[in-house]
């Protein structure tokens, strides 16, 4: 067992440097709903949060003020007409709004005033908004739209209305709502710079909708709004084994859409979809969200979403049901098209085919720019890796491709040119994962690397964390478990960008943490969340694919995949804070938890797809099942505690105690200490998740310990052993242990990947794999999230969640020189470093404004306040 004694001495808490000319104490990014100024939501009650800027000892708010109205002059004095808290002797920075009820389609104005830890009032913050949205159905006008073609038909369909401002605009919003994607333009310019809206849900049951801010766009006199729409998860043209092509909501795609414009002298004109309306079919001549997208340039319309453009010879609209009737305002981070990627080199084979790599994995899509005759056919070929002879291969990625004919072939655009000049194509409705892209031309074309360009596609969550250390392989790791993070988040969290994309619960919540440390995406987890409670049977079954046109309800959704519904929100409790999301899925969670006990009586369950990709040993499924069905449960009664629901908190308490006594009871011997037979992910899992009794907790790890050297200090898991390994390791005493098999760059281990050119996490350990060798898979991800919990040792309290209190346990590795670990936390950035000086370490703790802190260094503790400290550490 690794065991330090420590001596700490306490160098200096670095004085902060005040200009005398700025205010102590500040309340400083404000958000609502953890958004920036939001638009268009639906939110009765919209959560309030900010930050402190403060940097003195033991910076801290003793009580806010926070005033809402549609004024912002008046709330920048400190009136407003909708709310005025006046002062709240509270430390809380994350208030629910509780004034007058909010009015559809108006924009609030909102500022928040601090006393901080001397009971000071700071000066007011600046002046923040949130718009609301249709707030409600009966708000909605106009018709749902579409064209006459049925699902078959494969050009996206154009829409496009004309018509006349004869007042001055002062605002304008344009409210839509789609079943399947769209973009959107006026007066011939593409609004906004998201992609791939609105984000995937199950269609039937909840609909997204969008607002933008028309204003600039639209001018007195004639104009014209245009809208291509894409087929997306609704209308799946292409054939794979989870049947979307049978969802029960597939549909030709349809949208509604209000543009409402307030003039100068205050009225108000909607102009929204109906029969009016006029449509065509469009260049984009095919386009699926999982294989590809076809467009034929030849058939542009130039000036098509234009107020002067002839449209006499497109077709009328078609009436159609809106998908669902929870029509609700879509509030997360949007997809963006995030880097852009220049082509790293070019294999020229001839002048008709060429291979361009980017010299790294990511998800989204390629851009060729190109000279060409008209009718020139260029094919885009995506691949993670290639053949020996140089040419893209696809087959790690295609095998649950079930193509009919080849005219959709997998991972593969298709541009034809117009013979125009220098034209340009990029999918807009689709992304893929990939690093090199195989371009294949019917006539010549001369292309250098210059020619294409990679864009890195996911949900724009801000970034929350880094980790930098000594060895440069763990940072490289930790870059490529964020790669895989990012590559990964579309709306919802996916298993990969390019075979699947599908929402798989088991790899979502292993990697949960380590999205939590790195970004700030509690907006998608809201969302996705949501979805299942869309997807949850009467009976408490989730699918293990969320969302789902169907598949998953009968295969790989036990208690740990599907534990999503439980760890998810605590994890977002734990980390914000804020109980909404867990209030939320309360009753969600208890319908699940009692559909097991109601078919597992025992406290033991069978129900899972147990330690999915083990390296060679096997666990039993009823092991790693029952330990996730334990986890639900004591989550639950957590949360019951939480929730003032006093009778469940004692009912699942219970039954959490019951599980971990029926685990116990088979599966440890506890004279050896030891679970089943002993191998890493038997010993682990039972550990990490409070399953061991407190008295056998360290025979326990000396056995997972000798358990690991035994493996030559390698990895002997699968995807359940690989969340619970580290951690079980370096939380009993053997942090250097971990880091050893974290730190190797022999099979199998995170290392080997790198040291082989990975830049994403793989789908297996072998890279030679026959199969489940995806090259960009988040499932392994929870390394990390380790380097987060270990070399930093940022934890949050249960006990004061959101960081309010911070546990810190930062074990100063063998191995290691330094680490440097900072987590942005709702207070304000965390910081954890340390480097070693001749025999000492120097650790530097930075605390922000509004939080505490413990220290925890063996069997030393030292409470801190907000604050910068420096400790000079001697073993």
């Amino acid at each position: 067992m690794t065991t330090h004694a420590y001596r700490l001495t306490f160098l200096m808490l670095l004085p902060a440097i005040i200009s005398v000319a700025q205010p102590v104490c500040l309340p400083v990014d404000l958000q609502c709903e953890y958004l920036k100024n939001p638009l268009g939501i639906d939110a009765m009650h919209p959560r309030l949060v900010w930050k402190l800027k403060d940097a003195r000892k033991g910076a801290a708010q003793t009580a806010y003020q926070l005033v809402v109205g549609t004024d912002s002059q008046a709330v920048s004095r400190g009136a407003g007409n909708y709310w005025q808290t006046g002062k709240v002797n509270s430390a809380s920075q994350l208030v629910a709004y509780h004034g007058k009820p909010l009015q559809p389609f108006t924009k609030y104005y909102y500022s928040v005033k601090v006393w901080d830890h001397s009971k000071q009032p700071s000066p007011s913050s600046t002046v923040n908004s949130f718009e609301t949205g249709m707030m409600g159905m009966g708000n909605w006008k106009g018709e749902w739209i579409s064209d006459s073609h049925d699902v078959t038909v494969k050009p996206a369909p154009y829409f496009r209305k004309a018509f006349t401002i004869k007042k001055k605009i002062k605002t304008a919003r344009a409210y839509i709502a789609v079943a399947g994607l769209y973009e959107l333009y006026f007066n011939g310019s593409k609004i906004g710079n998201h992609r791939l809206d609105p984000m995937y849900t199950r269609f039937d049951r909840r609909t997204l909708y969008l607002t933008h801010d028309v204003t600039p766009q639209l001018r007195s006199g004639k104009n014209a709004i245009g809208v291509l729409l894409g087929n997306g998860w609704y209308n799946h043209q292409s054939t794979a084994v989870w049947d979307f092509h049978k969802a029960p909501w597939r549909n030709r795609p349809a949208f509604c859409i209000n543009v409402r414009i307030t003039y100068e002298d205050g009225s108000i004109e909607t102009i929204s979809t109906d029969k009016d309306w006029k449509t065509s079919l469009s260049p984009v001549i095919f386009n699926s969200i999982y294989t590809g997208e076809h467009y034929d340039a030849r058939l542009e319309q130039t000036g098509w979403s234009t107020p002067g453009f002839d449209d006499s010879k497109w077709n009328a609209v078609a009436d159609r049901a809106a998908p669902s009737q929870n029509i609700v305002a879509q509030v997360l981070q949007p997809i963006r098209a995030v880097e852009t990627i220049p082509a790293k080199a070019v294999r020229v084979f001839n002048d008709t085919n060429y291979v361009f790599d980017l010299g790294r994995n990511i998800s989204g899509v390629s851009r060729i720019t190109l000279k060409a005759p008209a009718g020139t056919v260029i094919r885009l070929k995506h691949a993670e890796r290639l053949l020996p002879n140089g040419h893209a291969d696809q087959s790690n990625i295609d095998v649950h491709y079930r193509p009919v004919g080849t005219d959709d072939p997998f991972a593969t655009d298709i541009f034809i040119t117009s013979g125009k000049g220098e034209e340009s194509f990029t999918p807009r409705f689709n992304y893929k994962g990939f690093q090199y892209i195989e371009v294949t031309s019917s006539a010549p074309v001369a292309l250098s690397k210059n020619n294409l360009t990679g864009y890195f596609l996911h949900s724009d969550v801000p970034p929350a964390g880094t980790v930098a250390t000594s060895n440069p392989t763990i940072n490289k790791i930790w870059q490529a478990a964020n790669n895989s993070y990012l590559s990964n988040l579309f709306g919802y969290p996916t298993d990969c960008p390019q075979r699947e994309k599908n929402g798989w619960t088991g790899d979502a919540h292993i990697a949960s943490e380590t999205g939590l440390y790195g970004f700030d995406a509690i907006t998608i987890y809201e969302k996705w969340l949501a979805d299942h409670q869309d997807e949850q049977r009467s009976n408490g079954v989730l699918p293990s694919i969320i969302p789902t046109g169907g598949w998953g309800y009968e295969w790989g959704n036990g208690p740990d995949w599907t534990s999503t519904i439980a760890i998810i929100p605590w994890n977002i409790y734990l980390f914000y804070g804020d109980t909404t999301l867990l209030s939320r899925c309360y009753n969600n969670i208890k319908l699940y938890v009692d559909n097991i006990d109601r078919q597992y009586t025992t406290g033991l369950t069978t129900w899972g797809l147990g330690d999915w990709v083990p390296v060679k040993s096997k666990t039993p499924v009823e092991l790693t099942s029952s330990v996730y069905y334990y986890v639900d449960a004591d989550i639950l009664a957590k949360a019951a505690h939480l929730l003032g629901r006093t009778q469940d908190a004692e009912k699942y308490t219970a039954l959490a105690t019951k599980v971990r006594n029926a685990i116990n009871g088979k599966y440890l011997n506890p004279d050896t200490g030891i679970y089943g037979n002993g191998v890493q992910t038997e010993l682990s899992v039972p550990l990490c998740w409070g399953i061991v009794p407190d008295s056998l907790r360290s025979k326990v790890a000396a056995n997972l310990a000798k358990r690991v050297q035994a493996d030559n200090n390698h990895l002997d898991v699968g995807l359940l052993g690989t969340k619970a390994i580290l951690n079980a390791l370096s939380e009993n005493g053997y942090a250097d242990l971990a880091y050893t098999v974290a730190a190797q760059e022999t099979l199998p281990s995170w290392g080997w990947w790198i040291v082989n050119g990975a830049t994403t996490l793989y789908e297996n350990w072998p890279i030679d794999a026959k199969s489940d060798i995806s090259l960009n898979h988040i499932m392994f991800g929870e390394v990390g999230a380790w380097f987060y919990k270990s070399f930093g040792g940022i934890k949050p309290d249960a006990g004061e969640p959101g960081f309010k209190h911070i546990l810190l346990q930062p074990y100063f590795v063998t191995g290691l020189n330094h680490a440097e670990v900072t987590h942005r936390s709702p207070y304000g950035t965390i910081v954890s470093s340390w480097k070693r000086v001749g025999k000492k370490i120097v650790y530097t703790a930075v605390i922000p404004a509004g939080s505490t802190a413990t220290l925890i260094l063996g069997d030393k503790k030292e409470d801190l306040v907000a604050g910068k400290y420096v400790f000079e550490i001697k073993n």
